[in-house]
């Protein structure tokens, strides 16, 4: 049954009201939340904020390397060291490498931009530091609703946002309601603020209808992937900050990793490629695999054991790429806009800089009495603000890859570690993308094959077994959260002509090929592997591919990542 015929027999739904609703228990989601309510108290006011957590709770679905910069955790919450706040480990060296398959050259100190120095800086868990924000979020009287996707945009008569509705409950593998069946609640709001992460389900139809990215660059994402490792005692070195350029990525591909030593002789390490790659049998999983056989990232994990494994997709085109972040009824913060700072690997203080703005308009805006109307004020304040200055710095660093890496390199180093000693804090040129990250994507036949070796289950392992460590789940009875627009065009068009690249872009193994009933080949789609990364709707070249929230908090459920 579609949602509309759902809805006409067994509706009406029951709606809920609120002065705020904030979608995305993350840190810009719950940053826009306490916000919001230290204002009110501040003003002796009452302001009704909820936020929508898909995940199981906060943190459950949160995926970063991380390292933080504390500032604007600090501007929200003065006092979080006396509080108790999960930054435990400070930065204590950084090391920038060059990678060639066997050598590895590490940059002199005085020559590493600021974008790669971390003095001041902590390697944390996000997923901690959430869990800690959901809670002091709570003790200010902000609702949170774990467990609740909000599947749905409401707008009203005038054609401003009104809230949204969560996803129904109760649906079997064929979309029929079983004798489980619920319907969605919609939640109602004079403002509703979009939080969702990268390439939000909701903040992609917003996109769409309010043409909030007419006239900017494409977006341009990556994909990380990460793994959490308990070391040998005596190869940790705690607050050690390792970052590589290089080998095993080619030089006209993205990316780069990153090695943290976190407290407790645990030890982040990660890949982040580019999903503008063109050769579709590159497969970023496998990429990474063997990048941790690299004599000068090896050392670091002999002898210690694998505890946890993520993916996640990471919005990277920057200040070029930013869309308008208003419209009527509500606003886009952190990464789903796009605010994360890639030359730094950082967009945890930008999500929290950016609610902190959102809530300071939409409080400004609630006392004047107003709703539904564009929140102009807060696209003002951060053009203003310290983190405009920052992405403006950086805005030219994505782009230099597509010139090669010696090139984007070389530019790097003048934008970031010369202009500035020269008093220039601004590229005076820019550099565009016209090219979206699907569309880069060419014909296997017009690009060399590669060949990965096997795992060997100790140093290096298969989809499958990482992941089982992400403790991922989904109720198999469900309809798939992973929807075709055309079911024929994985085999007629992907496999055809990109060689089934579904089947090496996604980190999970929910995408594969296999025989058909009466021959040739079929996509068969595991979505209970699914850790929504969301890569498959960003890298599938005829964007054939939708991702949307399945049903009651299913996907990965992180510890420690």
């Amino acid at each position: 049954m579609t949602p509309e015929a759902l809805l006409a027999q067994y509706g009406p739904r029951e709606s809920m009201e609120y002065d705020v609703v904030v979608v995305g228990a993350g840190p810009g989601g719950l940053a826009t939340a306490i916000r919001l309510k230290q204002l009110a108290a501040q003003a002796g006011n009452e302001v009704s904020v909820c936020v929508l957590e898909k995940g199981s709770e906060p943190g459950a679905h949160i995926l970063s390397g991380a390292i933080m910069d504390p500032r604007a955790l600090t501007e929200l919450i003065p006092d979080w060291q006396e509080r108790g706040a999960p930054l435990k480990q400070a930065v204590t060296r950084d090391e920038f490498l060059f990678l060639d398959e066997t050598g590895a050259k590490a940059t002199p100190d005085f020559f590493l931009p600021d974008c790669f120095k971390n003095h001041g800086n902590y390697i944390i868990s996000l997923g901690a530091l959430v869990r800690w924000l959901a809670q002091q979020a709570e003790a200010l009287g902000v609702e949170i609703f774990p467990g609740f996707a909000a599947a749905e945009l409401l707008y009203s008569e005038a054609g401003a946002v009104k809230g949204v509705a969560t996803g129904n409950m109760g649906l079997g593998k064929d979309g029929a309601p079983t004798a489980d069946f619920q319907l969605g609640m919609e939640l109602h709001a004079k403002y509703t603020i979009f939080a969702e992460g990268s390439r939000g389900q909701l903040g992609r139809q917003l996109m769409d209808r309010f043409s909030l990215d007419a006239g900017k660059d494409p977006q341009a994402y990556g994909i990380g992937i990460k793994e959490l490792w308990q070391v040998d005692p005596s190869r940790h070195e705690p607050g050690l900050v390792v970052h590589t350029a290089g080998w095993p990525l080619t030089d006209d591909t993205y990316g780069g990793s990153f090695l943290y030593h976190a407290e407790d002789g645990k030890v982040a390490i990660g890949l982040v490629v580019g999903l503008d790659y063109k050769n579709p049998w590159l497969s970023p999983f496998e990429e990474f695999q063997r990048f941790k056989t690299h004599p000068a990232i090896r050392k670091y994990l002999e002898g210690g054991k694998r505890v946890g494994y993520g993916a996640r997709s990471i919005t990277a085109g920057g200040l070029l790429s930013l869309p308008k972040l208003v419209f009527p009824g509500g606003a886009l913060v952190g990464c789903e806009a796009g605010t994360l700072n890639a030359s730094r690997i950082k967009g945890s203080h930008a999500a929290i800089k950016t609610g902190m703005l959102a809530a300071e308009a939409a409080f400004a805006a609630l006392g004047e009495g107003r709703s539904a109307d564009e929140l102009s004020a807060y696209p003002a304040a951060f053009e203003a603000s310290w983190l405009h200055d920052e992405l403006r710095q950086a805005k030219n660093f994505k782009q230099w890859f597509k010139k090669g890496r010696t090139t984007a390199t070389l530019m790097t180093g003048i934008e970031q570690w010369l202009l500035p000693k020269l008093g220039v804090r601004t590229p005076p040129w820019t550099l565009h993308r016209t090219q979206p990250d699907y569309a880069c994507l060419l014909p296997a036949d017009r690009q060399p094959r590669i060949t990965y070796p096997k795992p060997d289950g100790t140093l290096t392992f298969d989809r499958l077994s990482s992941v089982f460590l992400s403790s991922t789940n989904h109720d198999e009875h469900q309809p798939a959260h992973l929807t075709l627009k055309d079911p024929s065009v994985p085999v007629d068009v992907n496999l055809a002509t990109y060689a089934g690249p579904e089947a090496r872009y996604c980190p999970a193994g929910v995408y594969e090929f296999v025989d058909a009933d009466g021959g040739g080949q079929r996509l068969q789609i595991n979505a209970q592997n699914c850790v929504h990364c969301k890569t498959c709707d960003i890298k599938d070249p005829t964007q054939n591919i939708v991702w949307v929230a399945p049903q009651g908090g299913g996907g990965p459920n992180y510890s420690g990542m």
